[in-house]
């Protein structure tokens, strides 16, 4: 069934329609129905689920689509339903909650899931304590790999992962990690520590959960230890979080370049209202930038009634800059997010950016050059031509430094998005070339 008949199955109420398709699709599938639907139909959808699949398809969701099922569920299946859930999953749903939300959340676990959750909850927002599983099963270093086994059956139901298994001393002080197939490998009596690799990348549980996924994502770890500012172990960050981390960092970075604030939920499912309030703050910021450009040209109003010609080319050459300027301020925030450059870096960036717009400018201007001269002579054209290097040039090195300088001072590089780079280089750009025109041309 096409996810439009499910729809219509909803609308019609045709239950047995319904769990014929939720008995052939897989969770994930599930979830992004749940997703697209209104909460009414979202929650009929979820009773029709059982008990193990409800809570496979509930992991599935994100915080606000997770929100909207529980506030059309019984207080009992409610707290069933979140006592279920890992602590850090639960954790990030309530982030994204209000407090009244919170409360019933709260009120309706246990006291052991209570206090796992108020302590995830302690750590800053952003910060990898957030996202850590404390569900992790943990081996003294004096065990034997025969003992280290007993306790992974005796721990391991418990557990969100036991791939990954944490050695600790006395005082649970990080002495390394040991994979289970190297433990389930090693003669019985062989003991944990000699096992363990002291050397496994970690990070503290105050450190920020994006640059700690994307540790994850450059050694290639399936999860990565988290511990106290004393080296005491304290969980785990695992793959899918790390995913979920880098694919939501990703998406406020795509949102936030393309002038938007990024918003959270189901695109299909999020008002017309504030898909339009995520954007039009930006828009009317770029309207002010903007008044540069008008600024500017009425400034140079008396070259353009001496040179008439030189209007025909002003759209061509300040699309030209901004889009070269847009391509760098791309590359550089894309470079940021994954390490390849570094705030300290800025000045060889500017450096590189601009022999990149010069060599992208000369190529242009090579075309610009014999269109010009075959159309309004070899004045103007030879106009356009030393402006098409010098603006490309310009606006390569600003777009790709402006990120470098916002992340220097703290900003979101994202923020300094594209259409703010292209908006400046509108401006700057027309100023260098009325300027070339005065010289070229004499006026």
């Amino acid at each position: 069934m096409s996810r439009a008949t499910v729809h219509d199955l909803l609308e019609r109420n045709e239950i047995a329609a319904l769990q014929q398709w939720l008995a052939e699709h897989q969770p994930h599938e599930i979830a992004d129905e749940l997703g697209r639907t209104d909460e009414l139909h979202a929650v009929l959808l979820f009773r029709l689920l059982g008990k193990d699949e409800a809570l496979a398809v509930f992991e599935e969701l994100d915080p606000p689509e997770q929100q909207k099922v529980l506030a059309g569920l019984r207080d009992h299946s409610f707290r069933e339903l979140v006592e279920a859930m890992d602590p850090d999953d639960r954790v990030r749903l309530l982030g994204e909650s209000p407090a009244k939300f919170v409360n019933r959340v709260l009120v309706g676990l246990s006291p052991q899931e209570r206090a796992t959750t108020a302590a995830l909850l302690g750590y800053p927002e952003g910060s990898v304590g957030r996202y850590m599983t404390p569900e992790t099963v943990t081996l003294r270093q004096d065990l034997t790999a025969s003992e280290a086994l007993s306790r992974i059956h005796e721990r391991g139901p418990d557990a969100e992962t036991v791939y990954t298994l944490l050695v600790v001393d006395d005082r649970r002080h990080f002495i390394g990690t040991v994979s289970l197939r190297d433990l389930v490998l090693a003669p019985g009596q062989r003991r944990v520590s000699e096992l363990a690799d002291p050397e496994r990348l970690r990070v503290r549980a105050g450190e920020n959960a994006e640059d700690s996924a994307r540790l994850m994502q450059d050694a290639n770890l399936l999860d990565l230890p988290v511990v106290d500012s004393e080296e005491r172990v304290l969980g785990l960050l695992t793959i899918d979080d790390a995913v979920e981390l880098i694919e939501a960092a990703d998406s406020e970075d795509i949102a936030r370049q393309a002038a938007a604030s990024p918003w959270s939920g189901h695109y299909m499912s999020v008002s017309v209202l504030q898909l339009a309030r995520s954007r039009v703050v930006w828009l009317l910021l770029l309207i002010v930038a903007a008044t540069l450009t008008v600024n500017v040209l009425q400034f140079f109003e008396s070259t353009l009634e001496e040179v008439t010609t030189l209007a025909l080319f002003v759209p061509l050459l300040i699309g030209t800059g901004g889009n070269a300027g847009a391509q760098a301020a791309t590359a550089s925030v894309r470079a940021l997010a994954v390490g390849e450059v570094r705030t300290g870096d800025v000045l060889r960036v500017a450096w590189r950016e601009c022999r990149v717009g010069l060599t992208l400018g000369v190529t242009l201007a090579v075309l610009g050059l014999g269109i010009g001269t075959a159309f309004v002579g070899v004045g103007v054209a030879a106009t356009l031509a030393v402006s098409l290097v010098a603006v490309c040039g310009w606006a390569a090195m600003i777009g790709a430094t402006m990120p470098l300088l916002a992340k220097r001072v703290s900003i979101d590089p994202a923020v300094i998005s594209t259409p703010l780079v292209t908006t400046l280089v509108d401006a700057t750009g027309l100023i260098i070339y009325f300027m070339v025109a005065k010289a070229f041309l004499g006026i």
